[in-house]
């Protein structure tokens, strides 16, 4: 591949990759890295929560395209929240380098609104240097699949018909539609997991999504690529050419007229575990506590006692899959820890009793 050009008179291009958690949006962006072919790219991460999980996976991928300098991870906060304080900074720490990265990926947080982070693209500091690629948004088809999201479209016409409009009252549907909405390119992710009719559903469940709240025709805005475990082509993520900053006002958010945007309706903690000596058994134990507690999203490294490699726990509400990802390091220590999300009121005294033991 040939090296980057600059999109925007000479800028720098950065890609906003979003979306709900656990829609894949890490894997994304190491299957970008592994097909880098050479050109300066430098990532952005940014999680929910008090551990970092994405970015070190990332940097276990072996690509030269993810090492400790070409990392920058912000964790314990939403970009959209901590623009002043985190991100603006970490923009000019990159372009501060004797050799700027020739594109800039950003995963923001599952819970992230992208809209207030491109519009920090018009920051006096990075306005004239660095211009939003596009915004790429992954959905998990499984998960949009079990209803996670949305009601089916016929449902949402029906409702619509009786009312005269469609109430998207959960936080989930909320965030799930505004990165929807502000996305040049759609990711539907995971297609190997449901069938046809099922990818058909989720697929005209995200274009009812997008004509009815955005209010134009269905079909329209956001262009919809399918992939199974992330694999797209960098060719059809980068390159896109938006400019996303200068087209706000044609991407609607559910806070557009909101002064501020939190994340209240969240909540996110570790749970520190014994070594595991039966991974199935682990697997289970979290299967069955995302069912009775309503998790969202669960994920961490675990040490298996014997097994020279950290085992990697990645769970979407009830679905939890497992694999050994790199070696401890030496001198590392083999900790289990694990990353728990879900809506306010999760107990979280309850869930750290049934999977700490």
């Amino acid at each position: 591949m040939s090296a980057v050009a600059k999109t925007v008179a000479g800028k720098v291009p950065a890609t906003v990759i979003t979306g709900f958690l656990g829609a894949g949006k890490t894997t994304l962006i190491r299957g970008l890295l592994e097909k880098a072919e050479g050109r300066r790219l430098a990532l952005i991460i940014n999680e929910f929560g008090d551990v970092g999980i994405d970015g070190d996976i990332l940097r276990a991928c072996g690509s030269p395209t993810c090492t400790e300098d070409d990392v920058i991870e912000l964790a314990n906060g939403c970009l959209c929240c901590t623009v002043a304080d985190d991100f603006v900074p970490a923009i000019e720490k990159l372009l501060a380098r004797p050799q700027p990265p020739e594109h800039i990926v950003i995963e923001t947080s599952g819970l992230a609104l992208p809209k207030p982070l491109v519009q920090a693209f018009h920051w006096p500091a990075i306005k004239s240097r660095v211009t939003v690629d596009g915004v790429i948004a992954v959905v998990d088809a499984a998960a949009a699949a079990e209803g996670r999201f949305a009601p089916d479209p016929a449902a949402l016409a029906a409702q619509r018909d009786a009312a005269g409009t469609v109430d998207h009252e959960t936080p989930v549907e909320e965030v799930f539609e505004d990165q929807l909405l502000c996305a040049d390119l759609i990711v539907v992710n995971k297609t190997d997991l449901v069938d046809a009719a099922d990818l058909a559903r989720v697929e005209d469940l995200i274009r009812e999504a997008l004509g009815h709240a955005a209010g134009r025709t269905v079909g329209s805005g956001a262009k919809l690529v399918r992939a199974a475990q992330g694999a797209v082509d960098p060719l059809v993520l980068l390159g896109v050419g938006a400019a996303v900053e200068d087209d706000l006002a044609n991407r609607p958010s559910h806070h557009d007229d909101e002064e501020g945007h939190d994340h209240d309706d969240f909540t996110s903690f570790v749970v520190e575990l014994p070594s595991q000596p039966d991974p199935a058994a682990l697997v289970k134990t979290l299967e069955d506590v995302a069912a009775l507690h309503g998790v969202l999203r669960l994920k961490g490294f675990i040490d298996v006692p014997g097994k020279p490699m950290r085992l990697l726990v990645q769970g979407v509400g009830t679905r939890v899959q497992t694999h050994y990802d790199r070696l401890w390091k030496a001198g590392e220590e083999r900790r289990s820890r694990l990353v728990v999300i879900g809506e306010t009121g999760l107990d979280r005294e309850a869930v750290t009793a049934a999977v700490a033991g």
